[in-house]
């Protein structure tokens, strides 16, 4: 059965869910999703990757800076929708809108709720060393992520995940969860279950001081810091190229045994760093303004000796 439905989205995250919806014959009648920003050199607004994928369809784009007030909602309203879906769209839908669509507004969320409920759940998930997380459909109400839930898929996080490999492997299970959840919404068999509250948990946007790495930390939690925050915004600290401190991304590492003064370079060969407990191992690094390479190549480039400390950077 062909809905009509308002999509609602704005990062690569979403873009899968909405092209399947199209895929499936449904109706997108419109897509809101977060205003252009500048970005680049030259400051040139871009579309975010959702408006940028309705548009190669042609489907209508609004980008509200704010759903509040009565024009919002009755520009909602007089879209007709059978159905909104939301995948990380990065406003509040306010009564109005919730209660506009007959078959009221599904969200997909990239956690186990009550688990992580908010902006940053992925992240979150692995910083936090989480053996497991997954996506859920649910309904949405007027709290944060605390609707009732529909459907639910669970995976493995492995040892090694970073947050883009967890990322493009829930947004694929996320889209495929959402198309099952609006066949059953259509068909009247989808049942909601409510969420309890025991066991919830916050996930808080990611701040520039938490990406600061602290060697004074134990080694697994900077480890599961720097596959949390992998490729952007990315975990850092600082080192020397004979020009000056500059700052330095770490996207890969692993925990290790060794022990040091926190922060210091403890072997002659790998990127080997003493920690508050253990030490970790750093296997792929970004210089600022410079393309990733390898521990190897990043010790032949930076004034780096064993006993040299690391200093994190001051934000």
């Amino acid at each position: 059965m062909s809905l009509r439905i308002v999509f609602m989205g704005t990062p690569e995250f979403a873009v899968p869910t909405l092209t399947e919806l199209i895929g499936h014959g449904h109706e997108i009648v419109t897509v809101y999703t977060k205003e252009p920003k500048p970005a680049g050199r030259g400051l040139g607004l871009q579309l975010s990757p959702v408006h940028s994928k309705a548009a190669l369809f042609g489907i209508p784009v609004l980008t509200p800076r704010s759903l509040r007030g009565e024009a919002a909602a009755a520009e909602f309203r007089g879209l007709a929708a059978d159905l909104a879906i939301v995948v990380a769209y990065g406003l509040i839908l306010p009564p109005e809108i919730l209660a506009a669509p007959q078959l009221g507004c599904l969200n997909l969320h990239g956690s186990l709720l009550p688990r992580w409920r908010g902006a940053a759940p992925l992240q979150r998930a692995l910083m936090a060393g989480d053996a497991e997380t997954g996506v859920m459909v649910m309904r949405m109400d007027e709290g944060l992520d605390t609707g009732p839930v529909g459907m639910a898929e669970q995976v493995t996080v492995t040892a090694e995940m970073n947050f883009k490999d967890l990322h493009d492997l829930l947004m694929r299970i996320g889209a495929d969860l959402m198309i099952r959840a609006v066949a059953g919404l259509s068909r009247g068999s989808l049942a909601f279950r409510p969420q309890s509250d025991e066991g919830a948990t916050y996930a808080a946007k990611i701040t520039k001081e938490e990406a600061r790495i602290d060697w004074s930390r134990p080694a697994p939690q900077l480890h599961n810091l720097v596959r949390g925050l992998s490729p952007f915004p990315g975990a850092f600290f600082e080192a020397d190229w004979g020009e000056g401190k500059t700052r330095v991304k770490v996207l890969r590492s692993r925990p290790a045994e060794g022990r040091g003064a926190p922060g210091a370079l403890i072997d002659d060969d790998a990127m080997l760093i003493a920690c508050g407990e253990g030490a970790l191992e750093l296997l792929e690094v970004q210089r600022a303004g410079r393309t990733v390479m390898g521990s190897a190549e990043f010790r032949r480039g930076a004034l780096l000796s064993r006993g040299t400390v690391l200093r994190s950077v001051a934000v």
